[in-house]
């Protein structure tokens, strides 16, 4: 890979990030806080949070097994994304390749940046187009876009594959892991220190049941991670939200993510024997991509029935398809009891 003076951008190089209150003394026992012009009368939330988010990244990364400065925290993976595009793409300039169809926010990103998006379509049956990806890069990408299990196909790519995308492409490569708790393979994390030009993102909102909290995890060598740090806002976690996380980390989330990992079997044999339903597409998350020859005219059956699903049926390459997440047992019989009785 090109090494990070090459990759970064200059400015970003050259950027001295903003020094907050509690970052310009070195320790020591603090009793009376005078520095940071806050209300003084406590409340709860009167205070900034810590900027560092010191001790939920120490909880993390022994959840993780990793070591705490491998970790950036964003406000949802999106922060991280975007800030992927702001520390190593210059607008205008430089340029990032992804597979497609996927998450939708690598688009948003690049174009909020003013960064060509090089979108790579998915080969048969959604297969990762290695060749393609490596093909469709130049001098000035910096950046390769691989998100495994993928959304909205549910589909994780080989190992071998993201193997082989790694050790050739010279810049950057996000993999994002959200849905890599409902995955039958453990995901890249652990082998970090293996990759240095590897960006892993993951998520607290999908197996860990915290969307509403709005936290989301990268992971990365600790001068890559640096740089996420120096450029991210300072307080871009709360205080009640790095509260709130640390107390739910406790929780023991393998049981829930068994049973929708049966759901999703069951509910992709119920789906398969219904008559309007083409294809159900193999998952590794905790959704379905299914086809039908009347997409729109299934959504808005399931909208009458009270459920709401995903129209992906105009995305390129995912015509005729709706996606499905699964949901507790009673939720997804009130949708298969549409789907069953429902004729294109």
């Amino acid at each position: 890979m090109k090494t990070l003076e090459e990759l970064v951008r200059p400015n970003i190089r050259a950027l001295q990030p903003y020094s907050t209150a509690r970052d310009e003394y070195a320790g020591g026992e603090i009793s009376t806080w005078l520095d940071a012009n806050e209300n003084p009368y406590d409340n709860g939330v009167n205070r900034y949070p810590d900027p560092h988010q010191r001790e939920l990244k120490r909880r993390i990364a022994s959840l993780k097994g990793v070591r705490e400065g491998q970790l950036f925290l964003g406000n949802g993976s999106d922060e991280a994304i975007d800030l992927a595009y702001r520390i190593f793409c210059t607008p205008g300039r430089d340029n990032a390749v992804s597979i497609a169809p996927t998450y939708g926010m690598y688009r948003v990103a690049a174009d909020t940046n003013d960064v060509e998006l090089r979108e790579v379509p998915l080969g048969k049956d959604f297969s990762l187009p290695t060749e393609a990806l490596l093909s469709a890069c130049d001098d000035r990408t910096k950046l390769l876009w691989l998100c495994s299990p993928n959304n909205p196909t549910g589909n994780a790519f080989p190992t071998r594959e993201i193997e082989r995308v790694l050790r050739t492409f010279e810049g950057m490569v996000v993999l994002d892991e959200a849905y890599i708790d409902f995955a039958a393979e453990p995901g890249f994390l652990g082998r970090l220190d293996e990759f240095p030009n590897l960006i892993i993102l993951q998520t607290l909102s999908k197996a860990w049941g915290m969307a509403g909290l709005r936290l989301g995890l990268a992971f990365a060598a600790e001068p890559v991670a640096e740089l996420f740090a120096r450029v991210k806002y300072p307080y871009n976690i709360n205080g009640p939200t790095q509260a709130e996380v640390a107390k739910r980390l406790s929780a023991k989330i393998a049981p829930q993510v068994e049973e929708l990992c049966r759901e999703r079997r069951r509910i992709s044999d119920a789906l398969t024997a219904c008559p309007a339903i083409e294809r159900v597409y193999p998952s590794d998350a905790n959704f379905l991509l299914i086809r039908t020859a009347a997409p729109d005219r299934l959504y808005d059956a399931l909208i009458a029935a009270g459920v709401i699903v995903r129209n992906r049926s105009r995305i390129p390459g995912c015509a005729g398809c709706l996606r499905i997440t699964i949901g507790r047992p009673e939720e997804n019989d009130r949708m298969l009891q549409t789907v069953q009785t429902f004729r294109p």
